[in-house]
């Protein structure tokens, strides 16, 4: 056999032969054996990466839970401030009112017990008549009347519930009041009354001059007549339309 065809036919059994053991290697090779590794890996990455997702979405949903609570919490906040402003600003008007209280009292004794000592009238004495106005109208024509009558005041007190008024001693000769040679001096009381009426009280310390400046002592009848007097003009003052 030609040298030739014998190297040929050598060549062609190894070939034979090497993919007879390729073919019979067995299944755990190394790139086999690797490539299981990488699966492996691979599986392990998908798990952290689902188990990240999972762990972000539910810091998500914590997150959107604990911002809508936050917003609850603020309104409520500002709902309990808002709250206590009103409290507090009815608590200082309450305050405020009875401070207002308290001086109109203060200054309703510090009056009477001035025009205590400036009358020598008895308490009990005195006119006293209801009329149908309210209050601010009455106290308005009594300023007015006593103005018109040229009666200065020493002291006038107001308030919702009641007014004062004490004039100063004049002597003239109004003749819508006195006479001339009279000398008087007003204290004068209103009071509101139920159903939008008021109650006036006049007392007068009421003297008439003789000759020589003497002071001479006005009977009972005579001052009650002046004070029924003042009650008129002030009467008369309300009974003008659009005055009061």
């Amino acid at each position: 056999m030609p040298a030739s065809r014998l190297r040929l036919l050598r060549y062609m059994c190894f070939l034979a032969a090497l993919i007879t053991v390729t073919g019979c290697q067995p299944d755990h090779s190394p790139l086999k054996e690797e490539n299981e590794h990488l699966r492996d890996q691979l599986a392990k990455q998908e798990a952290i990466v689902s188990s990240i997702q999972d762990g972000s979405k539910f810091l998500q949903e914590q997150t959107t839970l604990l911002t809508q609570e936050a917003r609850e919490a603020k309104k409520e906040a500002v709902r309990l401030e808002a709250e206590r402003q009103a409290t507090a600003a009815k608590l200082q008007a309450q305050l405020l009112e009875n401070r207002k209280l308290t001086k109109d009292n203060q200054l309703i004794s510090a009056t009477k017990s001035q025009g205590e000592q400036s009358f020598r009238v008895d308490e009990k004495g005195g006119q006293s008549e209801d009329v149908p106005h309210p209050l601010a109208a009455v106290c308005k024509a009594a300023e007015e009347t006593l103005v018109k009558n040229g009666y200065t005041m020493r002291v006038g007190v107001k308030t919702d519930q009641k007014a004062v008024y004490v004039t100063d001693r004049k002597l003239s000769s109004p003749s819508s009041l006195e006479l001339s040679g009279f000398r008087n001096q007003y204290l004068v009381s209103i009071q509101t009354l139920p159903s939008n009426h008021a109650r006036i009280s006049i007392k007068a310390d009421f003297e008439k001059m003789g000759q020589g400046g003497r002071v001479l002592v006005a009977g009972n009848e005579e001052i009650a007549e002046i004070e029924r007097r003042l009650i008129g003009e002030i009467r008369q003052a309300l009974a003008v339309p659009g005055k009061v």
